[in-house]
């Protein structure tokens, strides 16, 4: 009996992995302005800006991350950048604790992720708590190799 219920045990958490990491991939945004290549590193979810379009700023130059309130990283590209940091699987497709930069304001929210459909994911970034804040729809994409 006590083998039965440890290989259920057992079954159960590798199930739960196995939701946890549905949201490991490459997700086109919103506005299908740039994708982001989402990874695990042990027990956390991260995300970084792998493409975007256009690759190139009116000057015909990478895009930077000008909006930075650190003076030393408004001169790193934006391809690259870690967008998503530090989530955890909550468990019921939902990614919580983590938080998300925005280049184009400069500024960092507190947020969770809820996968919908193995296709399409809801980010939402907020001020304080979860109602205060502005939801996404990312749908899962192809993977990029980030020039």
């Amino acid at each position: 009996m006590l083998a039965l219920c440890l290989l259920t045990y057992i079954h159960a958490i590798a199930q739960n992995n196995k939701s946890a990491d549905d949201l490991i991939g490459t997700w086109l945004v919103q506005d299908g302005s740039g994708k982001v290549e989402i990874k695990k590193s042990g027990n956390k979810y991260t995300g970084r800006l792998v493409w975007i379009h256009p690759p190139l700023d009116e000057n015909g130059k990478p895009w930077l991350d000008t909006k930075n309130p650190d003076k030393n990283l408004k001169t790193r590209p934006q391809l690259g950048l870690p967008l998503l940091n530090d989530f955890i699987y909550d468990g019921n497709h939902l990614w919580t604790d983590g938080s998300i930069y925005d280049p184009e304001s400069g500024s960092t929210y507190r947020c969770k992720i809820t996968m919908k459909s193995k296709e399409t994911i809801e980010v939402r970034g907020y001020i304080g708590i979860s109602l205060f804040g502005r939801t996404e729809v990312w749908k899962r994409c192809e993977n990029v190799v980030m020039k």
